[in-house]
């Protein structure tokens, strides 16, 4: 089945620049209305954050200081198993989706009384409607048999969970194609002009021509935002990861610091370092990484590490996402943020609604997304 092919004097109605999660789910989303979408995606020399994420549905914490980041974190979550159904009815990919909820450990007395006072107020700001649960060490162990004795407790978000990142990847870039997407492959994109009606793009020598542009370039945004009237002030944030062997299934729920996957292997991660644009693996943050994952589970002392990788986060000095319409420019669009994963659907939804003309339709406004808030 393909999208419908409309009337325009343009390429396409919608060129989102950027094929990553972001760039895809809002893709996906538009195609649905029966628009024209073109991505361009960088291709290997990108930095593929999507490639190098954690993989987390992740819902409790989120929003500590913004309630509007709480509710959309908790709405996308929400929405994920519609998002993961259809992908699975149009691609066969199973992105291996469970929404059994998560546990964040903590390793003292204080940081989890600091965690508990958070997410109380957290509950305050939604009117009471924000379920966790605190778990100290005898009622924690109940629930993971393997746990260390060194965890002081856990708080339970019952909304969380996790995906296969690269299923995902995968199933949303082959659903994008099935519904008649097009892909301007290694298409780095370095002019993007505002005409009288639309925009023209530039990539590698090609001028093309369409009604809307959005930007989900992720690091890239940064430099292309200007040019559309927009602000994207995002740096890179590195997290590593380690993979170790299959083992014995044991850990049913992801967890703040490590995860079993459906195949058995261990992912452990977590950390945030401020390198710049070094995307490699440190054998320093790789040893705090795996004492930490041993703290927590000591049976993985005994597993065996297959691969590591380091990765990039896009971080606003807030940490929140930027969704923004360009007043200068209207019809361009900027999406940042660091959590493709958790807001996928909600980019395959009200996101993508937005950017189609009909609204945000939720009971908040977008201007707590503006960029114009790191300038006040």
């Amino acid at each position: 089945m393909t999208n419908k092919q409309t009337a325009t004097p343009y390429d396409a109605d919608v060129a989102i620049i950027g094929g990553g999660l972001v760039g895809l789910a809002i893709a996906v989303g538009l195609i649905k209305k029966n628009l024209n979408v073109v991505i361009f995606d960088e291709g290997d020399q990108a930095f593929r954050a999507s490639r190098g994420n954690f993989g987390l549905v992740w819902v409790q914490g989120k929003g500590d200081t913004c309630v509007e980041y709480a509710r959309l974190s908790r709405l996308s979550a929400e929405l994920w198993p519609g998002l993961a159904d259809e992908l699975s009815a149009v691609t066969g990919i199973d992105v291996q989706l469970e929404q059994d909820g998560g546990f964040f450990f903590c390793f003292s007395e204080e940081e989890l009384e600091q965690r508990i006072e958070m997410l109380k107020s957290m509950r305050d700001a939604q009117d009471g409607d924000y379920p966790f649960e605190v778990l100290r060490q005898d009622e924690l162990k109940k629930r993971l048999p393997d746990i260390g004795p060194d965890v002081t407790g856990a708080t339970f978000g019952p909304l969380d969970g996790h995906v296969n990142p690269l299923l995902m990847l995968r199933a949303l870039t082959e659903y994008f194609i099935k519904r008649g997407g097009k892909f301007v492959n290694n298409g780095t994109v370095k002019e993007i002009t505002p005409e009288a009606t639309g925009f023209s793009v530039v990539s590698e020598g090609q001028t093309y021509r369409y009604g809307k542009v959005v930007l989900a370039a992720g690091l890239g945004n940064k430099a292309l935002a200007p040019l559309l009237g927009l602000e994207a002030p995002v740096e890179p944030n590195r997290g590593q990861v380690l993979v170790a062997e299959r083992v014995e299934p044991f850990l049913q729920y992801p967890t703040s610091h490590v995860r079993q996957t459906r195949e058995g292997t261990i992912q452990c991660g977590d950390s945030k370092e401020d390198v710049g644009f070094d995307e490699g693996t440190t054998t320093e943050v790789m040893a705090q990484i795996a004492k930490r994952a041993v703290t927590l589970f000591p049976k993985l002392a005994q597993a065996q590490l297959v691969r590591a990788w380091g990765a990039l986060r896009i971080m606003t000095p807030d940490g929140y996402p930027v969704y923004e319409q360009s007043q200068q420019y209207p019809g361009a669009y900027v999406v940042t943020c660091h959590s493709g994963v958790t807001l996928a659907a909600a980019h395959a939804g009200p996101i993508a609604n937005w950017i189609a003309g009909e609204g945000f339709n939720l009971d908040f406004s977008m201007e707590v997304f503006s960029a114009k808030r790191f300038s006040v």
